[in-house]
């Protein structure tokens, strides 16, 4: 069978279709299986992606139905991943809860819904241990149509973890910044905080009551500041230059603290972050106590600038600190030793070279041992005594910080003083024992410390007693014995402990068994004893009996003239009276003219007898004056007029002497007196002064008034008198000195001045100068 060629051609032509399509469905099979190749290998890629990603997702269709990965049931403690939502509760504490379920069942349902997005936060059961935080929202129709919810898981165990640990850290945190802010809030000196625009952020309490402010907000709110500007810059303006320095700056100045001034210490601190701290202290009493310390200092050095002991300090390092201007002198040290900080050793080498320390073999070694006494612990005491014989006490006195204070006293004078001393006790005793009187020391508590060989004698005992220094007890038993009146022996003992306790002198008198008479009497001495002074005084007393015999004698004899005189002037009066009335009648005429001799000697008659009526008058007031018997009738009187009424009857006598009388005084000066008796007192001085006063003198009279008292002042310049004068012109008359008469002095006109003047309860002051005149001053109260 033939085949045509053109049937040929078909099957040619149908066997290229065929195998170009074979060819080309092979090829695009080939391209399809490496695309689902790619795609395999994309979703597995993707897979692993979503498998090794932080966040699992899990799809929830509207059925209930749930497609996620299988790390889903690890992470929840499943076996495998349940079929629907709800099975996600497992069994025996796997899974989550029933009410985790239950929560997440509702965030769904409200999802699928609203599409509203949910986070939810989990914990799974004790198994899986696991934090869980979900994220779901209406899934993409591509990836799941019908309404899907998509849930996002993210494992936040790691960070749950770490967020409690942040949680404990933070409320450790509140805690401790609790703590300080209550430690700042009882803190008890102002502190507060700055923020980075230097404003006040935050203020304690301390700082609240220091401004005087109602409370920390009106203080951060009103920008109140402890510290006032210093110096042109504020507190704000410092707190910034801490800032930029990144270093605290501290001050010492002046703020108003509770209304009052302090001196305080103030702080600006800058933080590790944003803001400045401050605070300040109240260093007032710390600068008070400073301000003390430095005066106490200053008085204390300048104290020992005085002391005759020099005194020196040295620091730890043996260098000289102070030294006052005794110890300069002592050592013979320059100036400028202590301002050079000269220490101890070239301190004893200047000392050296002056002379002022002792002579030592090896001077090296000794100052080497000196400087040991820096380490000592207890004080140490030398005795130096240097080649100009002077001897010098010296003190070392270490101190806790190592330094050391040199004491240097200079005993040359005390040890001279000290061999006077002893020379004097020598003398003393030596003089005790010559001693008149007899002598005993007795100390406080009543033992014999001291007598001189007068003592023993005195009393008539036997010296062997008082060797052993007995008590004033057992003394005066052996005392006693010898007594006219042993019980006269308590009046020995009061004065000895009246001396040694009392400290008070005492004396007394007692009488021996001998007959003699002794005088003893107890002083108190500096030192606390008390010495026993005892003297014989029997010769005394028998002398001083005879002589008050003697005067009571002599003032019986005064009695008997007084009386004398006061009588006879008495007797005179009445015939003196009588012959004065005669005289006065003859001069009159009654009995007949009289020739012009007789009647010149019946004025004569007359004149005597007036003369000597006065002076039996004186006699007779002076008597009554001087046995306190003189009556006064005192009243008021103008002084000037009384006195010039005076002056006035003694104005012829004055004339014809040929004197000057000056009378000066108040005339409204009133004095209390008796007229009469303060008449006659200074009629007699008067008369006095114009007797006493050659012709051509001057008298003169002055009133005058001085602390309240009336001053009478009677003054010429004639030929006055002398002390020894003076004196007998105030005596009058007196008893002779044999007591068998009566010695006439000079009349009796100041006598009796005098004892009118103090019957009036004044004075009569009389100062009178040989050819210089006399002066006399009656004192009135």
């Amino acid at each position: 069978m033939e085949i045509s060629p053109a049937l040929l051609a078909v099957f040619g032509l149908l066997l290229a279709l065929w195998t170009a399509g074979a060819v080309w469905v092979m090829l695009r099979a080939s391209t399809r299986e490496q695309k689902s190749v790619a795609a395999r290998k994309t979703a597995q890629r993707l897979s692993r992606l979503i498998e090794e990603g932080p966040a699992i997702p899990l799809l929830v269709r509207a059925d209930g139905r749930i497609e996620a990965p299988e790390r889903l049931a690890r992470w929840i403690g499943l076996d495998r991943v349940p079929e629907y939502l709800s099975e996600l509760a497992g069994s025996d504490g796997r899974g989550l809860s029933e009410d985790q379920v239950d929560e997440l069942n509702q965030h769904v349902r409200r999802t699928q819904k609203t599409a509203k997005p949910f986070r939810m936060a989990l914990t799974v059961s004790p198994s899986s241990g696991k934090s869980l935080a979900m994220q779901g929202s209406l899934a993409d129709p591509a990836v799941s149509p019908g309404g899907a919810a998509l849930i996002w898981i993210f494992d936040f165990s790691d960070s749950q973890a770490e967020l409690s640990h942040l949680r404990e850290e933070a409320a450790r945190a509140r805690e401790d910044f609790g703590a300080l802010v209550g430690l700042i809030e009882a803190a008890p000196m102002p502190m507060w905080f700055r923020g980075a625009d230097m404003q006040l952020r935050l203020v304690n309490q301390a700082y609240v009551a220091a401004v005087g402010a109602e409370s920390a907000d009106q203080v951060v709110s009103d920008q109140v500041e402890l510290v006032e500007t210093v110096n042109g810059r504020t507190a704000a303006e410092v707190a910034q230059q801490a800032a930029d320095r990144r270093q605290p700056i501290e001050r010492i100045l002046s703020a108003t603290i509770d209304r009052a001034r302090r001196t305080i210490r103030v702080t600006d601190l800058p933080l590790m972050g944003e803001g400045i701290a401050g605070y300040a202290v109240d260093i007032e009493e710390m600068e008070e106590q400073a301000r003390e310390f430095r005066a106490f200092r200053e008085a204390q050095r300048s104290m020992l600038d005085q002391l005759s002991i020099g005194v020196a300090q040295f620091d730890a390092a043996h260098r000289m600190t102070f030294a006052n201007q005794p110890y300069h002198r002592v050592f013979s040290l320059p100036p400028g030793v202590v301002n050079e900080r000269t220490t101890f050793e070239q301190m004893l080498l200047i000392a050296r070279e002056n002379g002022r320390i002792p002579e030592v073999r090896d001077f090296p070694a000794w100052r080497n041992e000196l400087a040991e006494w820096f380490q000592r612990d207890e004080p140490h005491e030398e005795a130096w005594s240097l080649s100009d014989s002077t001897h010098l006490r010296v003190i070392a006195q270490p101190l806790p910080d190592g330094g050391l204070v040199m004491i240097a006293e200079d005993r040359t004078e005390q040890l001279a003083l000290s061999a006077t001393r002893d020379t004097l006790l020598r003398t003393r005793t030596a003089t005790f024992d010559n001693l008149f009187e007899a002598l005993a020391v007795f100390a406080p508590d009543g033992h014999l410390e001291l007598w001189n060989r007068g003592f023993p004698g005195a009393w008539g005992i036997d010296p062997e007693v008082l060797d052993g220094h007995p008590q004033a007890e057992d003394l005066l038993r052996a005392i006693s014995q010898n007594l006219a009146d042993q019980s006269a022996i308590s009046r020995l003992n009061q004065v000895i402990r009246a001396a040694t306790l009392d400290r008070r002198k005492s004396d007394g008198r007692i009488e021996l068994a001998d007959g003699r008479t002794l005088d003893f009497a107890g002083v108190p001495l500096p030192d606390g004893n008390g010495m026993l002074t005892v003297l014989d005084v029997t010769a005394s007393r028998q002398a001083e009996e005879a002589l008050r015999e003697r005067n009571r004698a002599l003032e019986e004899a005064d009695a008997v003239m007084t009386r004398f005189l006061a009588n006879m002037s008495y007797e005179f009066r009445t015939p003196l009276t009588s012959i004065g009335g005669f005289a006065e009648l003859l001069t009159s005429g009654i009995a007949g003219e009289l020739t012009p001799q007789a009647k010149e000697y019946a004025q004569a008659i007359a004149l005597s007898v007036g003369k000597l009526t006065e002076q039996v008058e004186n006699v007779l007031d002076l008597s009554q004056s001087e046995a306190g018997l003189m009556p006064l009738r005192e009243s008021k009187f103008e002084l000037l007029p009384f006195i010039t009424q005076i002056v006035r009857k003694q104005e012829r006598r004055i004339l014809d002497g040929g004197l000057t009388l000056d009378l000066n005084g108040n005339p409204d000066k009133v004095v209390l007196a008796d007229p009469h008796q303060l008449r006659r007192a200074i009629s007699q001085l008067l008369d006095n002064a114009i007797n006493g006063t050659p012709r051509g003198g001057r008298i003169a009279i002055d009133i005058g008034r001085k602390r309240d008292e009336t001053r009478i002042v009677i003054s010429d310049n004639g030929q006055g008198m002398s002390q020894h004068e003076l004196a007998r012109a105030l005596e009058g008359i007196r008893m002779a000195p044999d007591g068998k008469g009566i010695e006439r002095r000079h009349g009796l006109g100041i006598p009796l001045a005098r004892q009118l003047i103090e019957a009036h309860g004044g004075t009569l002051e009389i100062r009178s100068r040989k050819n210089s005149g006399t002066t006399a001053t009656i004192i009135l109260p």
